[in-house]
């Protein structure tokens, strides 16, 4: 009997054709997530289940009486959305997908930075309303991001595809602050606090995972220590910002513009950013080429089927 699986959202039909090969696949046909509730049924009618972040595997799910599913393949790199200490004690196993989606996430913080340095979002928004008069010569001034500092917070695979991006097409200066020194800094200066790199940054670039030790890492006091000129970038976690304050820095001109492709509470955005001039606003779209998704999809099928071939899957996390 083939094992039962549960994909929590639509994949790209290449990986969904795959995995209908060797597993008794049910799709979720709304492509709308999964209650807690639907989430908690599932633990007792699969062998494996496959989440994205808009799925809540919570400890009360992982709890669930009678039990069946023995892996949780993650579609995706982070899974602070899985409580992992309550999936090893229930002796589940999880995975991710690290790797493949370090090129294209680093391509969107590169468009996030040009965007909101450029003001771009600000001149389609006037173009597409009609409130366009036409050139003039201090209409929309934006900055140029030659030789001005990337500070980047947390310096793994996608900050440092980032930093190379932005240096060779830029021509950036890249600074970076993490909780442990790189051994191959690749021409970036350290910053032994982020207090420091906010200080000196011109564009601030989140590239950290999220949980309990990041949450509201960006808040007033470190709003407050940027430049005026100064962009904020974020493409790693909604919950690595506290909103409400940086839509008061924004408000206030207390940092220049931000550009943000992920939302604490996400899929519903702070109506205060929604109105903000001053931001380039992205749902989510990190990861969002095709090649990506599909080898995102690969991935999981490839942690799956060395899990049900009694072998360790290559990208565990619990």
């Amino acid at each position: 009997m083939k094992p039962r699986i549960l994909i929590s959202r639509r994949w790209p039909e290449a990986v969904e054709a795959r995995l209908r090969q060797r597993y008794d696949v049910t799709l979720n046909e709304t492509d709308t997530p999964l209650t807690v509730d639907q989430v908690r049924a599932a633990m007792g009618a699969y062998d494996a289940l496959c989440p994205t972040v808009s799925d809540q595997v919570t400890a009360e799910v992982l709890a669930a009486p009678g039990a069946r599913v023995r892996i949780i393949a993650n579609y995706g790199a982070g899974y602070e959305h899985i409580d992992l200490a309550a999936a090893k004690a229930a002796g589940i196993v999880v995975t991710n997908t690290p790797d493949v989606l370090t090129d294209a996430t680093a391509e969107l913080a590169l468009l996030l930075m040009l965007m909101t340095s450029r003001r771009a979002g600000e001149g389609e928004r006037e173009l597409r309303a009609g409130r366009w008069i036409g050139w003039r010569p201090t209409h929309l001034l934006g900055q140029s991001l030659a030789g001005k500092t990337l500070g980047l917070v947390g310096y793994g695979r996608i900050a440092k595809a980032t930093a190379r991006r932005a240096r060779a097409a830029l021509g950036m200066e890249i600074a970076y602050y993490s909780r442990r020194r790189a051994a191959d800094e690749d021409g970036a200066t350290y910053h032994d606090t982020l207090e420091s790199l906010a200080a000196t940054a011109d564009v601030l670039s989140l590239h950290t995972p999220g949980g309990p030790e990041t949450r509201h890492l960006v808040d007033a006091a470190l709003l407050a220590r940027m430049k005026p000129t100064a962009i904020l970038i974020n493409t790693a976690r909604g919950s690595v910002v506290a909103e409400a304050d940086l839509a008061q820095a924004l408000a206030d001109g207390t940092i220049a513009g931000a550009g943000l492709d992920v939302y604490q509470g996400e899929p519903r955005v702070d109506p205060v950013l929604l109105a903000a001039p001053n931001t380039v606003l992205l749902p989510h779209l990190g990861s969002a080429t095709l090649e990506t998704r599909i080898a995102m999809g690969q991935r999981v099928a490839d942690n799956l089927d060395r899990f049900f071939d009694g072998e360790p899957p290559l990208d565990r996390v619990a």
